[in-house]
């Protein structure tokens, strides 16, 4: 990106933008502060390409300041300047209607629901491997934790998610 940082940033964004907004989407739920959290991620990338290491995945490096991002407008809206992954509590913030999701697939709306009911760090490891298809090494370094947590909480937010689904039938 050094040699053209406006192509290279183009390239950037049209291969990883839309993965970047999901993993956002599927943290903050509304798709406005989704964009907004999107395009803030982008700038941060942007500034701090300089200091990225081309020894750790480009692809987690992306997603951990996506996260922060994410983290921040979680922060804001509980009136703090940012979160930490401890601090984190699921969410209770209600599946609005809007153009981008389909609430008629009842189930899909289920998984929706089940997947917000998760703590944070449970949330992201489910999120990051079943959508997202990233590794636990990946995971661990979007997390600041190990392989072998990452994948602890990926199968507690897996059994979560099945045992929400089977008593809200």
């Amino acid at each position: 990106m050094a040699e053209n940082p406006e192509q290279g940033f183009k390239l950037l964004m049209g291969k990883y933008g839309e993965p970047v907004y999901w993993h956002i989407r599927r943290m903050v739920v509304a798709h406005d502060d989704a964009q907004d959290a999107t395009q803030e991620t982008f700038l941060r990338v942007f500034r701090a390409f300089g200091q990225y290491d081309p020894q750790q995945s480009l692809k987690s490096w992306l997603f951990r300041i996506a996260t922060n991002e994410a983290l921040r407008l979680l922060g804001r809206r509980q009136g703090k300047v940012t979160l930490s992954l401890e601090e984190a509590v699921p969410d209770t913030i209600q599946l609005r209607a809007d153009e981008y999701f389909d609430y008629g697939d009842k189930l899909a709306v289920k998984l929706q629901r089940a997947i917000q009911t998760l703590p944070l760090k449970q949330r992201l490891a489910f999120t990051f491997r079943y959508y997202d298809e990233l590794s636990y090494e990946e995971i661990a370094a979007v997390t600041d934790t190990t392989a072998a947590s990452a994948k602890a909480n990926y199968h507690l937010a897996k059994e979560k998610i099945i045992q929400y689904m089977n008593d809200n039938d």
